[in-house]
């Protein structure tokens, strides 16, 4: 998990999918040829399947494109390859190249600030989302969700964590920072009532349009820690600085108490059919070991969920 794709993989995998967007592949019943294999690692080559590509709206077949928004820089699900680059690379974008392939068309990962991707994906602006997205009852009026992924919270916090944060009414008081529009801003706000029953100052959120934003106010000593994905902060604890910039707390006595709500692929409402196939896809990709395998890229196997599942949030 704590390593970035080099610039010689980046060039490969940007060689095999130009290649694949001239070749053809297998032939759907509709006549239309798909592209043909594309080597999403070094040592992953994705195969289409034809009955899958069948699967997908004529709209999406026409094109062979799925035009896909995230939320960069949120290592290690979606960053860039190098400092100055603009290829994208991370979990997201790798299983995103991955459900692509198997589907037969290309997955094509554009930036947009998080709080406006579920208004660009209604304006018609984008088919799908892959964020680090929580999978929210309240998000589901404007998407569905292909479910893939489970991760809680965590803190990062300053190296050797100075302000002392062993639970979760430590940050009761002080200023902290958190990724405008996310579930952990939502999460931070009902901490409140911790801070209420305890009879502590409530804690002073800090939102950011960027995680990258609330880092930058963490090693500034504007804020105290940063509330986001467990991963992400050990990704970022483990890297910047090689790794002596920051640490982090985790476990819900420092967390707080947070649903089970997995991480999901967005996909508009506005193609039918298209959650089935990407559902479908990510399934194929589980089953025939491809999933784990991008997982274990980023070293973060535990994350993983046994089944690809639309829709699955519990709140």
């Amino acid at each position: 998990m704590r390593s970035h794709v080099t610039p010689a993989v980046v060039l490969t995998a940007v060689a095999a999918l130009a290649v694949s967007a001239c070749t053809t592949g297998a032939t759907t019943p509709d006549s239309r040829p798909t592209p043909g294999p594309v080597a999403v690692l070094p040592d992953l080559t994705v195969e289409p399947d034809p009955q899958l590509h069948a699967m997908l709206p004529e709209s999406i077949r026409t094109t062979n494109t799925v035009r896909v928004a995230t939320d960069i820089p949120y290592p290690p699900f979606e960053m860039y390859a190098n400092e100055g680059s603009k290829q994208i690379t991370g979990i997201d974008y790798d299983l995103g190249q991955a459900i692509g392939a198997r589907l037969g068309v290309r997955f094509d990962f554009k930036a947009q600030k998080f709080d406006g991707i579920l208004p660009a994906v209604q304006a018609g602006k984008f088919d799908a989302v892959m964020s680090a997205m929580t999978d929210k009852k309240a998000r589901q009026k404007s998407v569905d969700f292909v479910d893939y992924l489970n991760a809680g919270p965590g803190w990062l916090v300053a190296k050797g964590n100075p302000a002392g944060i062993t639970v979760v009414t430590d940050v009761c008081g002080k200023p902290v920072g958190v990724q405008t529009g996310t579930n952990h801003q939502k999460l931070l706000q009902q901490r409140q009532r911790l801070c209420e029953a305890k009879g502590l100052p409530p804690i002073r959120i800090l939102t950011f349009s960027k995680d990258s934003e609330a880092q930058l106010a963490l090693r500034s000593g504007k804020v105290v820690a940063d509330y986001l994905d467990e991963v992400t902060a050990a990704y970022v604890a483990s890297t910047a600085d090689g790794g002596n910039a920051f640490s982090t707390v985790t476990g819900r006595a420092a967390v707080g108490e947070y649903s089970a709500s997995p991480m999901g692929i967005g996909i508009t409402k506005d193609h039918a059919g298209l959650k089935e196939a990407v559902r479908a896809a990510l399934q194929s990709l589980m089953d025939d070991g491809s999933y784990l395998k991008i997982l274990g890229k980023y070293k973060v196997p535990n994350i993983a969920i046994p089944k690809a599942t639309v829709n699955g949030a519990l709140d």
